[in-house]
Protein backbone atom coordinates (compact mmCIF):
# COMPACT_ATOMS: atom_id res chain seq x y z
CA UNK A 1 0.00 0.00 0.00
CA UNK A 2 1.35 3.68 -1.02
CA UNK A 3 1.22 6.35 2.05
CA UNK A 4 -1.44 8.37 0.86
CA UNK A 5 -5.22 7.70 1.79
CA UNK A 6 -8.13 10.29 1.71
CA UNK A 7 -10.66 10.61 4.87
CA UNK A 8 -13.85 13.53 4.68
CA UNK A 9 -15.99 12.05 6.85
CA UNK A 10 -16.58 14.90 9.82
CA UNK A 11 -16.92 14.52 13.72
CA UNK A 12 -20.72 13.59 13.83
CA UNK A 13 -20.60 10.60 10.86
CA UNK A 14 -17.70 9.31 12.68
CA UNK A 15 -19.68 9.34 16.03
CA UNK A 16 -23.21 7.73 14.56
CA UNK A 17 -21.52 5.13 12.27
CA UNK A 18 -19.18 3.43 15.20
CA UNK A 19 -21.60 4.00 18.02
CA UNK A 20 -18.67 6.48 19.84
CA UNK A 21 -19.06 6.89 23.64
CA UNK A 22 -16.47 9.54 23.46
CA UNK A 23 -14.81 12.00 21.37
CA UNK A 24 -10.76 12.46 22.99
CA UNK A 25 -9.24 15.17 21.70
CA UNK A 26 -8.99 17.72 18.92
CA UNK A 27 -9.55 15.59 15.27
CA UNK A 28 -7.94 16.64 12.50
CA UNK A 29 -9.82 18.14 9.21
CA UNK A 30 -11.60 16.57 6.37
CA UNK A 31 -8.21 15.69 4.14
CA UNK A 32 -7.82 13.74 0.52
CA UNK A 33 -4.02 13.73 1.11
CA UNK A 34 -3.02 12.18 4.02
CA UNK A 35 0.42 11.68 3.93
CA UNK A 36 3.20 9.73 6.59
CA UNK A 37 3.31 11.83 10.18
CA UNK A 38 0.15 13.14 9.71
CA UNK A 39 -2.76 13.33 12.07
CA UNK A 40 -6.01 11.27 11.38
CA UNK A 41 -8.84 9.87 13.10
CA UNK A 42 -9.23 6.68 14.69
CA UNK A 43 -11.87 4.16 16.42
CA UNK A 44 -10.14 2.76 19.66
CA UNK A 45 -11.49 1.07 22.74
CA UNK A 46 -10.13 1.66 26.48
CA UNK A 47 -10.85 0.31 29.67
CA UNK A 48 -11.22 3.38 31.88
CA UNK A 49 -8.80 3.13 34.84
CA UNK A 50 -11.80 5.27 36.89
CA UNK A 51 -14.36 2.82 37.14
CA UNK A 52 -13.05 -0.25 34.91
CA UNK A 53 -15.74 0.99 32.22
CA UNK A 54 -15.03 -0.12 28.23
CA UNK A 55 -15.61 2.95 26.04
CA UNK A 56 -15.73 3.48 22.37
CA UNK A 57 -13.55 6.35 21.86
CA UNK A 58 -12.79 8.69 18.38
CA UNK A 59 -9.74 9.79 18.77
CA UNK A 60 -6.74 11.59 16.85
CA UNK A 61 -3.44 9.72 16.04
CA UNK A 62 -0.38 9.71 14.13
CA UNK A 63 0.27 7.91 11.26
CA UNK A 64 3.42 5.88 11.74
CA UNK A 65 3.50 4.01 14.60
CA UNK A 66 6.76 4.39 17.23
CA UNK A 67 6.88 1.62 19.36
CA UNK A 68 6.89 2.15 23.39
CA UNK A 69 10.93 1.24 23.49
CA UNK A 70 11.90 3.78 20.72
CA UNK A 71 14.56 6.25 21.61
CA UNK A 72 12.75 8.71 19.83
CA UNK A 73 9.97 9.01 17.28
CA UNK A 74 12.15 9.62 14.20
CA UNK A 75 11.65 6.51 12.80
CA UNK A 76 7.39 6.27 12.70
CA UNK A 77 7.53 7.76 9.37
CA UNK A 78 8.85 4.14 7.94
CA UNK A 79 6.33 2.15 9.95
CA UNK A 80 3.39 3.61 8.29
CA UNK A 81 2.20 0.42 7.50
CA UNK A 82 2.20 -3.56 9.40
CA UNK A 83 2.14 -6.54 7.01
CA UNK A 84 -0.36 -9.23 8.07
CA UNK A 85 1.99 -12.00 7.76
CA UNK A 86 4.33 -10.42 10.36
CA UNK A 87 2.20 -8.46 12.67
CA UNK A 88 1.60 -10.64 15.52
CA UNK A 89 5.69 -11.86 15.43
CA UNK A 90 7.48 -8.28 14.56
CA UNK A 91 8.95 -6.52 17.97
CA UNK A 92 7.60 -3.56 16.61
CA UNK A 93 4.30 -4.47 16.79
CA UNK A 94 2.81 -7.96 18.56
CA UNK A 95 2.33 -5.82 21.68
CA UNK A 96 0.09 -3.79 19.76
CA UNK A 97 -1.76 -5.88 17.63
CA UNK A 98 -2.50 -8.43 20.75
CA UNK A 99 -3.72 -5.18 22.77
CA UNK A 100 -4.03 -2.20 21.06
CA UNK A 101 -6.09 -2.75 17.72
CA UNK A 102 -7.64 0.53 15.90
CA UNK A 103 -10.27 1.26 12.83
CA UNK A 104 -9.06 3.52 10.22
CA UNK A 105 -11.88 4.92 8.30
CA UNK A 106 -11.29 6.21 4.72
CA UNK A 107 -13.03 7.38 1.85
CA UNK A 108 -10.16 5.19 -0.15
CA UNK A 109 -6.54 5.94 -0.77
CA UNK A 110 -3.77 5.47 -3.69
CA UNK A 111 -1.49 4.06 -5.37
CA UNK A 112 0.36 5.15 -8.38
CA UNK A 113 1.27 3.05 -11.51
CA UNK A 114 3.71 2.68 -13.39
CA UNK A 115 3.12 3.60 -17.69
CA UNK A 116 4.93 3.31 -20.40
CA UNK A 117 7.49 5.69 -21.61
CA UNK A 118 6.50 7.99 -24.78
CA UNK A 119 8.86 8.22 -27.90
CA UNK A 120 12.09 9.48 -26.50
CA UNK A 121 10.60 10.60 -22.80
CA UNK A 122 10.82 8.72 -19.40
CA UNK A 123 8.07 6.26 -17.65
CA UNK A 124 5.75 8.07 -15.55
CA UNK A 125 3.64 6.82 -12.76
CA UNK A 126 -0.18 7.51 -12.55
CA UNK A 127 -2.21 8.15 -9.24
CA UNK A 128 -4.85 6.11 -8.51
CA UNK A 129 -8.29 6.27 -5.89
CA UNK A 130 -9.15 2.72 -4.42
CA UNK A 131 -12.46 2.90 -3.13
CA UNK A 132 -15.44 0.85 -2.34
CA UNK A 133 -17.87 0.80 -5.49
CA UNK A 134 -20.73 1.09 -3.12
CA UNK A 135 -20.25 4.13 -1.62
CA UNK A 136 -19.75 3.10 1.86
CA UNK A 137 -16.39 3.68 4.06
CA UNK A 138 -13.40 1.67 3.73
CA UNK A 139 -12.62 0.61 7.26
CA UNK A 140 -8.98 -0.28 7.84
CA UNK A 141 -7.26 -2.38 10.16
CA UNK A 142 -4.77 -0.41 12.32
CA UNK A 143 -2.81 -1.14 15.37
CA UNK A 144 -2.13 1.90 17.69
CA UNK A 145 1.13 2.26 20.39
CA UNK A 146 1.93 5.38 23.25
CA UNK A 147 5.04 6.75 23.23
CA UNK A 148 6.41 8.93 26.28
CA UNK A 149 9.34 11.28 25.43
CA UNK A 150 11.44 10.86 28.90
CA UNK A 151 12.76 14.55 28.13
CA UNK A 152 9.72 16.51 29.59
CA UNK A 153 8.66 16.60 32.78
CA UNK A 154 5.77 14.14 34.19
CA UNK A 155 2.71 15.10 33.61
CA UNK A 156 3.32 17.09 30.70
CA UNK A 157 0.31 16.01 28.40
CA UNK A 158 2.80 16.96 25.25
CA UNK A 159 5.09 14.10 26.50
CA UNK A 160 3.12 11.35 25.27
CA UNK A 161 2.95 10.60 21.47
CA UNK A 162 0.23 8.53 20.18
CA UNK A 163 0.80 6.40 16.60
CA UNK A 164 -0.74 3.99 14.49
CA UNK A 165 0.21 1.84 11.33
CA UNK A 166 -2.27 -0.02 8.86
CA UNK A 167 -1.99 -3.31 8.05
CA UNK A 168 -1.56 -4.59 4.87
CA UNK A 169 -1.56 -7.93 3.00
CA UNK A 170 -1.27 -9.47 -0.57
CA UNK A 171 -3.33 -7.44 -2.73
CA UNK A 172 -6.39 -9.26 -4.78
CA UNK A 173 -6.29 -9.56 -8.78
CA UNK A 174 -8.65 -6.73 -8.96
CA UNK A 175 -6.08 -4.90 -8.01
CA UNK A 176 -2.66 -6.84 -8.55
CA UNK A 177 -1.89 -4.88 -11.16
CA UNK A 178 -1.77 -1.42 -9.35
CA UNK A 179 0.20 -2.91 -6.54
CA UNK A 180 0.76 -5.78 -4.80
CA UNK A 181 -0.16 -4.35 -1.29
CA UNK A 182 -3.58 -3.39 0.34
CA UNK A 183 -4.98 -2.55 3.72
CA UNK A 184 -6.64 -5.21 5.66
CA UNK A 185 -10.43 -4.11 6.05
CA UNK A 186 -12.45 -5.21 9.11
CA UNK A 187 -16.23 -5.81 8.43
CA UNK A 188 -18.73 -4.22 9.98
CA UNK A 189 -19.57 -7.36 12.14
CA UNK A 190 -16.07 -7.95 13.59
CA UNK A 191 -15.73 -4.17 14.71
CA UNK A 192 -16.49 -5.21 18.07
CA UNK A 193 -14.20 -7.85 18.48
CA UNK A 194 -11.44 -6.14 16.75
CA UNK A 195 -11.67 -3.30 19.07
CA UNK A 196 -12.36 -5.50 22.12
CA UNK A 197 -9.18 -5.01 24.53
CA UNK A 198 -10.24 -8.09 26.38
CA UNK A 199 -9.01 -10.11 23.32
CA UNK A 200 -5.17 -10.53 23.78
CA UNK A 201 -5.12 -13.70 21.61
CA UNK A 202 -2.70 -12.68 18.47
CA UNK A 203 -4.20 -15.76 16.79
CA UNK A 204 -7.79 -14.68 17.35
CA UNK A 205 -7.30 -11.21 16.39
CA UNK A 206 -5.39 -12.63 13.43
CA UNK A 207 -9.10 -14.29 12.32
CA UNK A 208 -10.86 -11.12 12.56
CA UNK A 209 -8.98 -9.68 9.41
CA UNK A 210 -10.26 -10.12 6.06
CA UNK A 211 -9.90 -8.06 2.41
CA UNK A 212 -12.83 -6.33 1.27
CA UNK A 213 -14.59 -8.82 -1.25
CA UNK A 214 -12.29 -7.48 -4.88
CA UNK A 215 -15.85 -6.84 -6.64
CA UNK A 216 -16.22 -4.00 -3.92
CA UNK A 217 -13.51 -2.05 -4.57
CA UNK A 218 -13.05 0.01 -7.92
CA UNK A 219 -10.02 1.90 -9.17
CA UNK A 220 -9.99 5.05 -11.14
CA UNK A 221 -7.01 7.39 -12.49
CA UNK A 222 -6.95 10.94 -10.98
CA UNK A 223 -4.52 13.94 -11.41
CA UNK A 224 -1.00 13.89 -10.46
CA UNK A 225 -1.28 16.85 -8.26
CA UNK A 226 -2.26 13.94 -5.31
CA UNK A 227 1.80 13.59 -5.68
CA UNK A 228 2.51 16.89 -3.85
CA UNK A 229 1.16 16.90 0.14
CA UNK A 230 0.64 20.48 -0.45
CA UNK A 231 -2.35 19.85 -2.55
CA UNK A 232 -5.29 18.94 -0.54
CA UNK A 233 -9.02 19.34 -2.01
CA UNK A 234 -11.77 17.37 -2.83
CA UNK A 235 -10.95 17.42 -6.55
CA UNK A 236 -8.25 15.28 -5.85
CA UNK A 237 -10.81 12.08 -5.90
CA UNK A 238 -12.21 13.42 -8.89
CA UNK A 239 -11.46 10.95 -12.10
CA UNK A 240 -9.62 11.98 -14.98
CA UNK A 241 -9.09 10.35 -18.52
CA UNK A 242 -6.78 7.11 -18.62
CA UNK A 243 -3.14 8.10 -19.75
Amino acid sequence: MCGRYAASADEAELVEEFDIDEVAGELPAASWNIAPTDPVAAIVQRVSKDDGESRRKLVPLRWGLVPSWSKDPKGGARMINARAETVAEKPSFRKAFAARRCLLPADGYYEWYATEAPPGGKPGKQPYFIHRDDGGRLVMAGIYEFWRDDSRPSGDPDAWLSTCSIITTSATDALGHLHDRMPMVIAREAWDDWLDPGLTDPAAAQELLRVTDAELLAAYPVAKAVGNIRNNSPELVEPVEAP
